[in-house]
């Protein structure tokens, strides 16, 4: 399928690794070109090469933490920008008796506030030509929290509040927000949840995996080209009528009839 977005140009948080950089390679298939931010400079350089060379996309790489005031200019310096996902990674697993003041507030930072800064700064320009596209990388904890995710639950659910009343005030410009919530994927952030269990209980990675595995009707974890692939729809010109939506990519895991 012809996206229709080639020669559009968007920012991808977070796109050195995982579930980021799947939206980034989706949309450079599509013929978008990038702006890709992470905090490591390293792991952004070469994963910005590697799409520039295989997609023949411009691809600008700025390394810099999304979830600051310089950061955010620094990025925010290449715009205007057509489309815009955000990510950032979660915070810490705990308890909630566990959490001070201090932990909700970076938490509230990374996966709240910090998306809003993004759009707040990139709405104006995308109505007034009358399009763009925002998609918010969330979780599938704000339609089923997770327990040990307190501090991701309460984030992300505050951020699903805000779009839901936003986008419905924009989409009238010819701007759609929704949200994906993914599920458990392979990515970093897995492998670190995964490694508190192995912790925790001191049973072997790979039982770890395997329940997990289990407790997904798909029986499997989701990959992170999948998760791009529906990023890149939702970003695309069939995704105008699609409006303040939480699409989760969980693979069943949630089990709800809405």
């Amino acid at each position: 399928m012809d996206l229709g977005i080639a020669g559009k140009r968007a920012l991808v948080c977070a796109s050195s690794k995982g579930l980021g950089r799947g939206s980034a390679e989706a949309l450079a298939e599509a013929g978008v070109d990038l702006v890709m931010n992470a905090r490591g400079t390293e792991a952004l350089g070469a994963a910005a090469e590697a799409i520039r060379a295989k997609y023949q996309v411009n691809v600008v790489a700025v390394a810099a933490d999304i979830t600051t005031d310089d950061g955010r200019a620094a990025v925010l310096a290449q715009g205007p920008f057509d489309i815009l996902v955000t990510n950032a990674g979660g915070p810490p697993p705990g308890l909630w008796s566990d959490w001070s003041r201090d932990d909700f507030i970076r938490a509230l930072d990374a996966n709240m506030l910090t998306p809003i800064a993004l759009m707040q700064a990139c709405l104006p320009g995308m109505m007034a030509q009358g399009w763009g596209r925002v998609v918010n990388i969330t979780s599938m904890s704000v339609k089923a929290p997770i327990g040990q995710l307190g501090l991701s639950n309460t984030a992300r659910t505050g951020l699903t509040g805000f779009v839901a009343g936003t986008s419905r005030q924009v989409a009238g410009k010819g701007v759609a927000i929704n949200n994906l919530l993914p599920g458990i994927h392979a990515t970093d952030r897995s492998i670190a949840l995964d490694g508190a269990v192995v912790k925790a209980r001191g049973i072997p990675l790979e039982q770890v995996i395997a329940e997990r595995s289990a407790s997904i009707p798909a029986g499997r974890y989701g990959t992170a080209a999948e998760f791009g692939a529906m990023c890149a729809f939702l970003c695309s010109q069939h995704a105008g009528f699609i409006i303040g939506q939480n699409i989760l990519l969980d693979g069943g895991a949630v089990n709800a009839t809405l």
